[in-house]
């Protein structure tokens, strides 16, 4: 155990203890203190952002086709916009401690959301000259920041002003990230039949974000006056905690096997067999399924003293459906794909709430979500890349099987790890 951290007195994940030794004097204010807003309010709004998250992914490939023709754009300016926005997370994310720590947490959130409208409104606009690319990987830059701000600080947040429901908080927005995708995934065309504008397809998903930026105005003028209350102490970088670095390698491994299902699981299922249409329903399923595991496992880890058990379990869960999917039995694939959804829903959830129940305070959250999801993502997305050069140079699905293998003994290592019940010690 690291010189920076400390056992859990007590079961976390219901409230902050009130003494840690070697903490600092700043504690976390008590949720009457932090919520001059209704919580209920605040929890809407923390909802409805978290539903703007994943757009960006799901909205672009749904009619990558019919944007590709339009545009006439080139296969390696594809591979920049369907691999670029997962890398800004990490690039990102460091960024997002550093102003909150400056305008508070829920500013942050407001400027991530009228960045998210700005980038969405660029991508939708036609291109300009002989650059289709210019455009699109602009809009896709400037959203690629907000969500990066924005995955970091709803961790925090959490931590902040629902410290007394946390795991059913986690639960809530790490489920409706995930219908994000889905919605995106699944409303972007039918716009586009409606509308028989790419553009307009692309641009309406601008709108939401405007209204919940909308949403967040009253919030953050009654947080003016402590918005720099949660990060203003000092104390020990997490980068010299045992714990904060199991949680950053438990959050790379599941992120090495949660993005390649977007952008590789259907083509290994057509490889084998599957029509498209076929292999396009196996993998909505396998989002439909990963939604009931985000809002679960959150609320069911809150409240347990310890959660290795659980996150070794759905990082098993989750090896076991994806190395199905790609060597089991093909009459199964429903089955494994339900798995794979199950166990990565949880998993992703799991990750991110082991960053409020190991932290004592909301300073500590904040800096541990930046670490977590600059690493996490950043390295996290050389999964997708992996499977792609695997199948190019063997053209054989088998070793991308034995990567899964590998990758899930990794989360179930530092996913059993980042569950003891330990505090990172300030």
């Amino acid at each position: 155990m690291s010189i920076a951290d400390a056992p859990a007195p007590r079961p976390v994940g219901t409230s902050d203890p009130t003494t840690s030794t070697g903490s600092t004097s700043a504690t976390t204010p008590s949720p009457a203190q932090v919520s001059p807003v209704s919580w209920i309010y605040l929890a809407v709004c923390a909802i409805l952002v978290s539903l703007n998250l994943r757009t960006l992914y799901s909205s672009l490939s749904a009619i990558l086709t019919e944007v590709t023709a339009a545009t006439g754009l080139s296969g390696g300016a594809v591979t920049v916009l369907t691999t670029v926005p997962v890398t800004l997370l990490g690039l990102f994310a460091p960024l997002a401690p550093v102003l909150a720590r400056r305008i508070g947490a829920w500013q942050v959130l407001f400027t991530a959301m009228l960045l998210l409208t700005a980038g969405l409104l660029i991508r939708a606009l036609p291109p300009f000259g002989s650059v289709p690319l210019a455009t699109l990987l602009t809009g896709t830059v400037i959203s690629g920041l907000a969500i990066a701000l924005s995955n970091v600080v709803l961790p925090s947040i959490v931590k902040q002003d629902f410290r007394n429901h946390i795991g059913l908080m986690s639960g809530l927005y790490t489920t409706c990230v995930a219908g994000s995708a889905a919605f995106g995934a699944a409303l972007t065309f039918p716009a586009l039949e409606s509308s028989g504008s790419w553009n307009i397809a692309l641009g309406l998903w601008a709108l939401p974000a405007l209204a919940v930026a909308g949403l967040l105005v009253p919030v953050v003028l009654r947080h003016r006056s402590r918005a720099h209350l949660a990060t203003s102490t000092t104390g020990p970088s997490p980068l010299t905690s045992a714990i904060a670095w199991q949680i950053t390698l438990m959050m790379v491994f599941q992120s090495m096997m949660s993005f390649p299902i977007f952008a590789w699981l259907a083509p290994i299922l057509r490889d084998r067999g599957m029509d498209g249409t076929a292999a396009g329903l196996v993998v909505a399923l396998n989002v439909l399924l990963q939604m009931p595991g985000s809002l679960l496992a959150p609320i069911l880890a809150a409240r347990l003293r310890s959660q290795s058990v659980l996150n070794a379990s759905m990082a098993l869960l989750t090896g076991v459906g994806w190395v199905l999917c790609i060597i089991g039995p093909l009459d199964g694939v429903w089955v494994w794909a339900s798995l794979l959804g199950l166990g990565q829903g949880s998993l992703t959830a799991l990750a991110l709430t082991m960053i409020s129940l190991r932290s004592h305070s909301t300073h500590m959250a904040l800096r541990v979500s930046g670490m977590m999801q600059g690493l996490g993502y950043g390295l996290g997305s050389s999964g997708t890349l992996l499977v792609g050069q695997i199948l190019t140079a063997s053209g054989n699905v088998t070793p991308v099987a034995v990567l899964f293998s590998a990758t899930a003994v990794g989360a179930v290592v530092f996913g059993w790890l980042a569950g003891r019940p330990r505090l990172i010690q300030e």
